[in-house]
């Protein structure tokens, strides 16, 4: 156990950026920025390749690295200890559960010691699942009959960073299109390999999503391609053999804002073009079994129309909020009158009960829906019936697993709690029987009736209900004096899972409280609780964490100032946001790759995400409305003289969703500005991207490093 340790009071001078100011004018309003020269001018450039980052940006972002290792250093045995803590909480040669298709069935796993995934597939014929368990790995990792399709190791070795994205087997089985990002960029290179010689063909598609869908025949696939400034917005068909400029222009998206996806429903009848924004979507049907056919208008887009579509038959099933169907609903079509015109709805629209996601089989409808926090499966039969598959858990996560089969009865779920390791199951809509498929492992041990988990609420300011997911220890003693980390998110309406996590263990067995905030910009009340956290109405999302705060400390669950807030990404923005609001609730915050420049970041738009992010913040450019709202809460722009939590910001270099240069100018402002407190800390992956490392293990040395100051921060390293 750690002994009773925090930050040194002698620290090294942190680095001090170089103030360049450098001034605009934006509807009348004067600004001016003193660190937007850590932008670099080639950023295009650094995306592909890291070393073309300028020499003075560099400098400062590796004399920043130097600086968090030194303050860190003191607990570098620790840290050690938490990454061999969580290893050893991962059984290693992990399998997944196999998925049939046709003859086959197909899984991944990781060999003992392996970062990346073995991507394999074995006969159907010899796949046993049988008295509600996994079969299990033979001791020489391998399975009877399997073959390894492909080696992520193999394919990642050498390579400072690899991620495998997609493997995606062609109708015949005889080939897959596999793609990756070697640099952590979501730049994805795609390749196809012959299953027969084990080989890759010449076949090479640059500059894509990492999306892949195959043609029925297997001579030839569509995938997306990114533009200039890195947005997904071009759907194209590969014939195999041909070069990649001579690929087949399939859709080209004209606005900058939409971004588009390919998927194909679970019929596998067709290729789904799904062009969209955060609050308006348009979907195009193509079939498989035409390759380079024109696409299929469903609808056309209209303004915050959101809609998915899934086949059956001659029948379309659609998931929309169309009609004020806030909380959305299930329509039905011919697919041959598939306008919303034609819409008839089957499921109706229930106010408070979010349908997230729906699922369509041979003989069923499924459908994810969640109500107060709380999710449940609902199965449908083609002639009206239905029944729930529900949990008794107060705060749980519930998934549906789509497969690869249309024509089954049988679907798949996972199951967790923040006490019970997750779960999968098989489910028979016809029978209703359960099959345990597979328990996550905890190879070091794990009681779940040593923890409990809870579901709490706080009440924000204007009144509102906050539900709140809690993890701690059996034996702790609420009162007052544990630490918590408390985690929030809060945009795009995410909706964070009560899921279990075996690195959380590391902290809750030292005495840390573990909490979710499901704040409002999430949909974990439906999607009024989205609309009530974002553009004008944005400033509820960082008061109900605040309130959040505050509630867990008044129940004795902690105190003010012995809490750790914990956000990435867009939750990195409200560490952001409340670090100016209430820093004397916190002992430490830890913004992981962090959107804390938002309002520069909005007038921007030629970086990669800035138009589709216009509906969920709103455009500051030609908003003037909008431009002062952001403004009231954008964390680098409202940094001001008082004294701030001790602060880790983590950042990617290469990251192209939330730059390197927001975490690195946030953290130089505060550093001017701050009156006491801190330390500030910028730890930049200078070989990773938004996600960080990819490696399973790598993974874990930044997860170390962020429980390590959590640790620090509340003086129990």
């Amino acid at each position: 156990m750690a002994s009773d340790r925090s930050f040194p009071s002698h620290r090294p001078e942190a680095p001090a950026a170089e103030a360049r100011p450098h001034g605009f004018t934006v509807h009348g309003r004067a600004l001016s920025d003193d660190y937007a020269w850590l932008k670099a001018e080639n950023w295009r450039d650094v995306l592909k390749d890291p070393a073309a980052l300028p020499a003075d940006i560099r400098a400062y972002l590796e004399a920043e690295n130097a600086y968090a290792e030194v303050v860190l250093g003191e607990v570098a045995d620790l840290r050690r200890t938490l990454v061999s803590e969580m290893r050893g909480r991962i059984k290693e040669d992990e399998s997944g559960v196999p998925e049939p298709d046709g003859p086959f069935a197909y899984y991944t796993r990781h060999r003992e010691g392996g970062q990346h995934p073995l991507v394999c597939r074995r006969p159907r014929s010899l796949l046993v699942l049988t008295g509600g368990a996994a079969e299990t790995v033979a001791e020489d990792g391998r399975e009877t009959g399997e073959t390894i399709l492909l080696d992520g190791d193999r394919e990642g070795e050498g390579r400072p960073f690899f991620e495998l994205a997609a493997a995606v087997h062609s109708d015949d089985h005889g080939r897959i299109a596999w793609s990756a990002d070697t640099k952590g960029s979501e730049l994805y290179t795609i390749r196809v390999r012959d299953l027969a010689t084990g080989e890759d063909l010449d076949d090479r598609v640059e500059a894509t999503s990492g999306e892949a869908v195959w043609a029925a025949d297997g001579a030839s696939f569509y995938y997306v391609g990114v533009d200039a400034n890195h947005r997904p917005a071009r759907v194209l068909h590969h014939r195999l053999g041909t070069p990649q400029e001579d690929d087949a222009l399939i859709y080209e998206e004209a606005d900058s804002g939409f971004f588009v996806h390919i998927g194909t429903t679970q019929s596998k009848t067709y290729l789904t073009i799904t062009a969209s924004d955060h609050e308006t979507s348009e979907v195009r049907l193509i079939d498989r079994a035409e390759p380079g056919a024109a696409p299929i208008l469903v609808e056309p887009r209209t303004p915050l129309l959101i809609y998915s579509v899934e086949h059956w038959g001659r029948h379309l099933f659609i998931l929309t909020n169309a009609d004020g169907a806030e909380d959305f609903k299930i329509s039905t079509t011919e697919l041959a009158t598939p306008g919303r015109a034609h819409w008839r709805d089957l499921i109706p629209h229930r106010a408070g009960v979010m349908i997230r996601h729906q699922h369509v089989i041979g003989g069923h409808l499924v459908r994810l829906e969640i109500e107060n926090a709380r999710p449940r499966i609902i199965v449908r039969d083609m002639q009206g019936e239905e029944h729930a598959v529900a949990f008794a858990e107060e705060a749980y996560s519930l998934g549906l697993q789509p497969g690869h089969e249309f024509e089954t009865a049988v679907i798949r779920f996972t199951y967790s709690s923040m006490t019970t390791p997750a779960e999968t199951y098989d489910y028979d809509c016809v029978t209703r029987a359960r099959q345990l498929r597979k328990r996550q492992a905890v190879p070091s041990g794990h009681d779940p009736a040593a923890y409990v988990t809870r579901r709490v609420f706080a009440t924000a300011p204007d009144g509102e209900s906050v539900p709140i997911s809690l993890l701690h220890r059996r034996d702790l003693a609420l009162d007052g004096t544990a630490p918590l980390l408390l985690y929030g998110y809060g945009s795009y309406g995410t909706l964070m899972p009560a899921a279990f996590r075996t690195n959380l263990l590391s902290l809750v067995d030292r005495g840390f409280v573990y909490a979710i905030a499901h704040i409002r910009g999430g949909t974990e009340k439906g999607w009024r609780w989205y609309l009530d956290g974002k553009r004008e109405r944005k400033r509820n999302t960082f008061t109900d964490f605040v309130a959040c705060a505050r509630a867990l400390a008044a129940e004795g669950y902690t105190a003010e100032g012995r809490i750790v807030a914990h956000g990435g990404s867009a939750g990195g923005m409200l560490m952001g946001a409340v670090a100016n609001l209430a820093p004397e609730l916190f002992a430490g915050i830890i913004a992981d790759v962090p959107f804390v420049d938002v309002l520069n970041t909005m007038l921007d738009g030629d970086l990669p995400l800035t138009p589709p992010e216009w509906p969920e913040w709103g455009n500051p450019g030609e908003s003037e409305a909008a431009f002062e709202t952001i403004l009231s809460y954008s964390p680098y722009d409202n940094v001001s003289a008082k004294a701030y939590p001790a602060i880790l910001a983590l950042a990617g270099l290469t990251d192209p969703r939330v730059t390197y240069w927001e975490p690195a100018k946030w953290v130089a402002r505060l550093r001017a500005t701050m009156t006491g407190g801190g330390p500030v800390l910028l730890r930049t992956n200078m070989e990773a991207g938004h996600g960080g490392a990819a490696g399973r293990f790598d993974r874990l040395e930044e997860v170390g490093l962020i429980y390590a100051f959590a640790l620090l921060a509340v003086g129990r390293a």
